[in-house]
This record gives structure tokens, sequence and C-alpha cells, in this order.
């Protein structure tokens, strides 16, 4: 199978390079294709001929986001849109990765795949167009949502406790937001999963589990047996530019009844811990 990675160069688009050893794999950065060029996507496409592009480019940056919403639309809304607009015309599936925060947080339990979305704020609100744009573009499209992605190869949340907390704190964390840590070697290889049994639909998929951010840093700093103080701080006292969904788990369902799940988050964080400590901590 031929596979076309987008944002090959970012956190998940690294950890997917790895998931398809039998495959012929192409992944490229922003520096290789600008997904807000219609004529870029579908000269790449009709260039390499995949069997499914895996369309894992964003811009992930909430805050910048909320400054530029133009842009946060024209790149994961219209983005997405360009993408699976290529894939039609020559005949690829695409899969599209989306976001917990396609949800406002309000409901009390784990959101299922149906749930009816209501972002809060300017990233996800992209991220819910751009599955919009998808579903409307393709009779037959392959969407996943997951959420806190970490993994190998750039500093993510557990880095970014584990620096401070090296130096000896204090740490101001937050509490009032909840989903599911998920690590992205565990995820890309879900997602392999799915592209080999050529699946469609709307696919929830996060390590097994729960926390808050506070929780998460309390994890991490118990994994490397650092005691610093930690402060629960709310979103509103953190000050953040924008909302985020005080609990936006993701019910597993539709992944599950193919055969796929991922183990709990906190097996998986343990094993990228040990990993970025053998690697050495950024400071």
């Amino acid at each position: 199978m031929r596979i076309l990675i987008t944002g090959g160069n970012g956190q998940l688009g690294r950890a997917l390079q790895t998931a398809f050893p039998s495959d012929a794999v192409e992944a490229l950065g922003h520096s290789d294709l600008d997904i807000t060029s219609r004529e870029q996507v579908s000269g790449t496409l009709l260039r390499l001929e995949p069997d499914c592009v895996i369309h894992a480019a964003a811009w992930t940056d909430t805050a910048g986001c909320e400054r530029d919403p133009d842009l946060a639309m024209r790149v994961n809304g219209e983005g997405a849109a360009i993408v699976a607009e290529s894939c039609r015309e020559t005949g690829s599936a695409l899969l599209y990765i989306s976001s917990n925060e396609v949800f406002d947080g309000a409901k009390p339990i784990p959101y299922l795949e149906d749930d009816h979305p209501n972002p809060l704020n300017a990233y996800g609100r992209s991220k819910l167009e751009g599955e919009r744009r998808v579903q409307a573009v393709l009779d037959r499209s392959c969407i996943v949502r997951t959420s806190w992605l970490y993994g190998p190869g750039r500093e993510s949340f557990p880095e970014k406790i584990l620096g401070p907390a090296l130096k000896g704190g204090p740490l101001k964390v937050v509490t009032d937001e909840t989903a599911s840590p998920t690590f992205t070697m565990d995820l890309a290889g879900a997602i392999a999963d799915l592209v080999h049994k050529r699946s469609s639909g709307l696919f929830h998929l996060t390590n097994a589990g729960a926390c808050s951010r506070c929780e998460w840093a309390e994890e991490v700093l118990r994994l490397v047996g650092i005691l610093v103080p930690i402060e629960p701080v709310t979103q509103a006292e953190y000050g953040g530019p924008y909302r985020k969904p005080v609990y936006s788990v993701l019910a597993n369902i539709n992944a599950a009844h193919l055969g796929i799940t991922l183990r709990p988050w906190q097996e998986a964080l343990a094993e990228h811990v040990r990993g970025a400590i053998a690697q050495g901590v950024p400071s």
C-alpha cells in the first residue's frame, strides 16, 4: 500500500512513519507541501498516487488559533477540504486527524462518536470545520478524534513538567480540564490498523482512562521520583487566552468494535518517560 502522510515532520507524523513497516510511505512536512495550496496538493497526489492519505497536518497552537481564527480556519478547515478534493480526484482513501476540542465539555461522561460537537475555541471550530468539509467532499472517509498527544521527537506536556521540576519547581497546573493523554506511538499503530482494514466512519482513539492536567503532571513526577510543590489552579486562574472543554474524554466505541483498543494512559506514559530520561529531558 502507498501511504502519504501530511504533517510528516510533526509529532504524530513522525510516529506514523514507523507504523507502516511493510508499506511505501511518503511523509511530507510543511516545507514540502502547503496544504492551503490547491495546486500543490493536487499535483502532489497526482504524482504520488497514494492509496491512502493520512492528513495529520494542522495548526495546533490553540493560543495562535485564538489570535488568528481566520488563519486557523484556512489551515485546518479549508486545508482539509483541499486534501479531500484531491483524494477524490485520485481515488485515494483519506484519514483525517481531528480533536477532542470539537466538544464543549458539558457532558459529564465520555463523548461518543455520534455526540453533537460544540467547540469552545477557534482551534476546535477549525478542526470541526475540517471534519465537515471532508465528509461533504468524500462519500467514504475516516475521521479520527484524539486528545492530549505526546511522544518522542518534540517537547510536549511531560517534558514541560519535567524540565521545571528538575530545577525544583514549584509548578502551577490546571485542575479543571480532563481528557485522555495519548501516546503518539500507540495512536499511530491504531491508525495503521484502521488503514489496513480500509475502515471508514468516525472514530475516537485515545489511550484508555482519563485524568486532569494536574493528575497527569503528578503521575509524571511520580514516575521519576521527584517531589516538588504543585499548585492546582483553574483555567481562569491560569489566564490562558482561550477556553478549553472542562471534560472532553472520548469513548473509543467504534474502533473497539473492530478490535482496535489502546492500553491505559499510565502504561504508555511510563514508557515515554523512561525514553525521555534516557534521551535527556530539556531544561
